[in-house]
């Protein structure tokens, strides 16, 4: 897993004392995606563990997924609602009876802007839901390619603000929100460690119902290149653990004074 892979990088850790570890479990998180699976990609281990604890998980997708495929004939259409079908059953599969809100703003994919009237659309979600945590990539991620990624990370830092001061978009009649708790996936420097053992299966599981993208961003040709995938996804998560003595964790920059 590369630099510009999707999820959980190769850290680096040096300091694990440094690293705060295992929040306590919030009554709802909102996770914000640049695309269907990269919240499962990011931080599916997690959800999945506060999920098993009474936590509701809600998804937010930034965009509509229609360039993940590598098919130049395909019918992007097509493309688009099965990857909303797809982020749905991901979000159960993770969720369960804790499996809240699916929600997607429908950009096209590779075109989203961290402009204002898209973080006027991510506040107002924030503001709906009322996350205790939100969680969405890193935008400061060095040598990152997607722009998406970027952006949405933007977007979800942006929105943090825009959606606990009262002043911003006074027009949508809303009361203003502040979580408790921000947490960056993809981070370069992370300084959150998250215990997610137990609950590896239920990150692949989630992963595995974006069928869509088996081949072109799981490699997975094949039920043998799957197997490989689930192997790089397990030996990431034992690395990531191992500083903290945890057999998989799932790594994170964690911004608490919001």
């Amino acid at each position: 897993m590369g630099s510009n892979d999707p999820g959980q990088p190769r850290a680096g850790v040096t300091s694990p004392d440094s690293f705060t570890r295992n929040a306590p479990t919030p009554t709802s998180a909102l996770a914000i995606g640049a695309h269907p699976d990269d919240v499962e990609f990011g931080a599916g281990g997690l959800l999945a563990k506060w999920a098993a604890d009474g936590c509701v998980i809600h998804h937010l997708v930034c965009t509509d997924g229609s360039k993940g495929t590598w098919d130049v004939g395909a019918d992007l259409d097509a493309l688009v609602a099965a990857r909303e079908v797809e982020q749905r059953e991901a979000s159960k599969r993770l969720g369960g009876a804790h499996a809240g809100e699916v929600r997607f703003l429908g950009y096209v994919d590779g075109e989203l802007v961290s402009d204002g009237a898209a973080r006027e659309r991510v506040t107002r979600v924030i503001r709906e839901i009322r996350p205790a945590v939100v969680l969405g990539h890193d935008p400061w991620k060095r040598y990152r390619l997607h722009p998406d990624h970027r952006h949405a990370g933007l977007l979800t830092c942006d929105a943090i603000v825009t959606a606990r001061d009262p002043h911003f978009f006074p027009a949508q009649g809303l009361a203003a929100h502040r979580p408790d708790l921000l947490l960056l996936f993809e981070a370069d420097e992370p300084d959150h460690a998250e215990d997610v053992t137990g609950f590896v299966d239920r990150k692949l599981d989630a992963l595995e119902a974006h069928a869509s993208q088996f081949e072109s961003t799981m490699k997975a040709k094949d039920e043998a290149d799957l197997a490989a995938f689930r192997e790089r996804i397990r030996h990431r998560l034992a690395e990531n653990g191992g500083p903290f003595g945890m057999p998989a964790a799932e790594l994170f920059r964690a911004i608490r004074d919001l």
